[in-house]
């Protein structure tokens, strides 16, 4: 790989990833063009949350691996690898641990509100590794000293805190090691969930990259459309219907014919989800197919995951020899 600035993302490994997460890992591709690009599972971040219910973490950490490279992260591209391979990562959260002030992280706008959410359901996750995941994610992105990191808005809060933790360490010792990261955003429009809310997983309102074709029929066919809507012939309100947003996705050159006949009462919903139905197993075969190859070739993918952490680990060793000589230890 040639010399570029780096960039730094990550996910959980919750689960499966959907396909508005498939928009996501194209932007991801698309900016592996442009840095040198490092992508990890955030094992130890799943822990914060997930820390009584660990035992499908091995597998979900492989299937999201998976997942991006089916949905388009080319290993000749970028590095992949899982953060708790990487040793330094917990090494560098306890240094800067030390120069955190805690007002720092019960400040973070996320904190409280999870803890409120988690609470609802009966569970406690006021731990000490909850309030400082934090910095255990500004130790990740500072580890790897990128120029950006791509978010979304609910996100910034986040990148300003390992803005602030850079600038902390740097005038703390007197030395220049991190660059500050730079919150790269996209233009990616968000895909609803299949009752047109906002996608989660707690709401089970998603297609699975993993999904087979006939999956993908049954929870198309099971998407809200609009509900004033009775018959074949009443005209239809295409912008409340999740099956008419969609189409805007997956169908885009037949939208705005699928829009006029829906008004006029002259399409029916289900030949409409038809349309979708097939749309969107023609986009997902070729994550099939990766999928199924990676997933009867496990040598290829032990194999991208060791070439990612080490070159995540030459990273992490250079920033901590820096660190631990800027500390004096």
């Amino acid at each position: 790989m040639t010399q570029k600035q780096r960039m730094l993302s990550g996910m959980r490994p919750t689960g499966r990833l959907h396909l508005g997460h498939q928009r996501v890992i194209a932007y991801w591709a698309e900016l592996s063009e442009i840095y040198e690009s490092f992508h990890f599972t955030a094992d130890w971040h799943a822990i914060t949350t997930q820390f009584d219910d660990t035992g499908n973490l091995r597998d979900n950490k492989r299937e999201i691996v998976i997942d991006w490279l089916s949905a388009g992260l080319d290993p000749e591209k970028c590095h992949i690898f899982h953060q708790s391979d990487i040793k330094e990562h917990a090494e560098l959260h306890l240094l800067f641990s030390m120069i955190t002030p805690l007002s720092w992280l019960e400040r973070v706008p996320t904190y409280k509100g999870q803890v409120a959410a988690f609470a609802e359901t009966g569970k406690d996750i006021a731990t000490y590794g909850f309030l400082g995941y934090p910095l255990l994610m500004a130790a990740d992105i500072l580890m790897y000293r990128p120029v950006g990191v791509p978010v979304g808005q609910d996100q910034l809060p986040h990148v300003e805190f390992c803005r602030e933790l850079a600038r902390r360490f740097h005038h703390l010792y007197n030395v220049e090691i991190f660059p500050e990261p730079a919150p790269i955003f996209s233009q990616i429009e968000i895909l609803p969930g299949t009752d047109n809310r906002k996608m989660s997983k707690s709401y089970n309102n998603y297609i699975n990259l993993s999904d087979s074709a006939e999956v993908v029929k049954e929870k198309v066919w099971g998407m809200v459309t609009d509900p004033a809507r009775i018959r074949k012939t009443d005209p239809g309100h295409p912008e409340v219907c999740a099956v008419y947003a969609y189409h805007g996705f997956y169908n885009k050159d037949a939208q705005q014919q699928i829009c006029a006949n829906c008004i006029k009462g002259s399409i029916g919903c289900g030949e409409c989800k038809k349309m979708l139905t097939d749309r969107i197993n023609v986009f997902l075969d070729p994550i099939r197919e990766k999928r199924a190859y990676y997933e009867n070739n496990p040598e290829v993918l032990d194999e991208i995951v060791d070439e990612g952490n080490k070159a995540a680990r030459k990273v992490a060793c250079e920033t901590m020899e820096m660190v631990r000589d800027a500390m004096k230890i």
